[in-house]
């Protein structure tokens, strides 16, 4: 009668099969979320540029990945919504007249004729004119977020985004004392200009590069676009207006992730 016999490694084989058993989480736990690393930049005091102290970014914020199609959709959006779409032209109907046709439509020797609203005449019709309309397009709140800290992150990366410390302005609105201070940080003409971003208007700094356009711009927080973080060569915004434009851009960023439920 044959008997079942225990081999001498089964043993070994089967306590390690079941360590690695032991080593897989439960379907129940959820490991931590991984952490994302933070970016860090310098904070200036303006118009001396003399660092002040670091500010920590989330890497989602400041760090991301370039997306050029991302970008050339938020650029297109951003222009289909200003134009007015107000152009209006009258067709044959609209045009004030008799509907009465002008000559016999045979035994002249000349071209058909209709009424003296045809567009082919003078005063008459515009055939094919343009009518009011919608030139908006649509496109996604959070695609459209992501191309905001896109904008900004190329920048970042590229060495052109300057935080400065919140207060920008200078003393006086002449011109020539914003021309000094774009000459001597290099953000002027020769450098490819520069974009001034506050929290409010200043006044002094408003009305100052008001008649030095051909170093930069200056607008608000509010005014800012996509177009403008990346059509100058530089951004020297305030920390303030830097983090209300992250926070007023992140609906993207899903900070409570689902977990699944086992029962």
């Amino acid at each position: 009668m044959a008997t079942e016999t225990v081999l001498p490694g089964s043993q070994v084989l089967e306590s390690s099969s079941n360590a690695h058993l032991t080593s897989i989480p439960s379907s129940g736990s959820r490991g931590p979320a991984p952490t994302v690393p933070d970016v860090v930049t310098t904070l200036y005091s303006f118009p001396t540029m003399e660092p002040l102290r670091f500010a920590h970014y989330p890497a989602n914020h400041l760090h991301l990945p370039l997306r050029r199609d991302i970008l050339h959709r938020a650029v297109i959006f951003e222009g289909d919504a200003t134009r007015q779409g107000t152009a209006s032209t009258k067709w044959r109907d609209d045009v004030h007249g008799s509907g009465r046709k002008l000559r016999p439509q045979k035994g002249t020797g000349r071209a058909r004729l209709g009424d003296k609203k045809s567009p082919m005449l003078k005063g008459g019709g515009v055939a094919f004119g343009p009518h009011p309309r919608d030139f908006s397009t649509k496109l996604p709140r959070k695609m459209y977020d992501l191309a905001w800290r896109t904008a900004l992150s190329y920048r970042y990366r590229r060495g052109e985004l300057i935080v400065v410390e919140d207060g920008v302005d200078i003393e006086m609105n002449e011109p020539r004392w914003i021309k000094q201070i774009m000459e001597r940080n290099h953000w002027g003409n020769a450098d490819g200009r520069s974009l001034l971003v506050t929290k409010d208007v200043r006044r002094n700094l408003y009305e100052a590069m008001a008649g030095a356009g051909e170093h930069g711009r200056a607008k608000t927080e509010d005014d800012v676009d996509v177009k403008d973080l990346l059509e100058l060569g530089r951004i020297v915004i305030e920390r303030s207006a830097l983090d209300g434009i992250l926070r007023d851009h992140s609906s993207d960023l899903n900070r409570a992730v689902p977990s699944a439920v086992y029962h």
